[in-house]
């Protein structure tokens, strides 16, 4: 797939959406920071269901350390891994509270070095919060990069990498929830919707299909 073609993709994409932005339901980067480990393998819509209890009850690096563990877990327990996210929660909750004057930081190695923040979260925040052009890979936009032909590779790392390096500057911003949103509503994993996708014609994924 070249320049051009990658360009014509973005540009619909954006047409069609011209204000992507993350799912989860935010009032602060800290909340914004907990859904996002909250979402590790755990839909969007189930996470804004628990932080809605959880928020209700702690919602800054102070209120929400010092509540127990046990009590995290109860207001959680709908999502997958919870007894292990909130252990992280608390922690990252206290280490922000300790180190870092209670402001999620806006870089990648102090938000790597939050208990249950990893690349992928880092990036979304980084991207989200502070529209850094960096992608952050899921099972959406790995699975678009290698059916669309767009950035395909083995790994997500590699194709954030691709993505990254592929992708128009002037998308890149904007390429996360673009390519996430595409992917959540339209080129879902099961039954793709094809005929309702704004840049079927410039799909390669029909190509191989056939």
């Amino acid at each position: 797939m070249n320049t051009e073609k990658r360009r014509a993709i973005f540009t619909l994409l954006k047409e069609n959406t011209p204000n992507p932005t993350t799912e989860l339901v935010y009032h602060s980067p800290f909340e914004l920071l907990i859904s996002v480990i909250l979402s590790a393998q755990t839909t969007d819509i189930a996470v804004n269901k628990v932080t809605k209890k959880l928020f209700d009850v702690a919602n800054t690096p102070l209120s929400l350390s010092n509540l127990r563990v046990n009590k995290i877990e109860k207001l959680i327990n709908s999502i997958g891994l919870y007894k292990n996210k909130a252990k992280n929660i608390q922690a990252t909750s206290l280490k922000l509270l300790r180190e870092f004057n209670s402001t999620v930081p806006a870089n990648r190695k102090d938000l790597e070095s939050l208990p249950g923040v990893g690349r992928k979260t880092a990036n979304v925040i980084l991207n989200t919060l502070f529209n850094e052009p960096v992608i952050a890979v899921d099972t959406h936009l790995f699975r678009l990069a290698n059916r669309i032909n767009i950035a395909p590779a083995k790994t997500p790392l590699a194709v954030e990498k691709r993505l990254t390096k592929l992708i128009p500057n002037e998308f890149l911003s904007d390429a996360h929830h673009l390519l996430i949103l595409h992917g959540r509503y339209v080129c879902k994993s099961i039954a793709p919707q094809c005929g309702d996708c704004v840049i079927e014609n410039l799909c390669e994924y029909k190509k191989k299909v056939l």
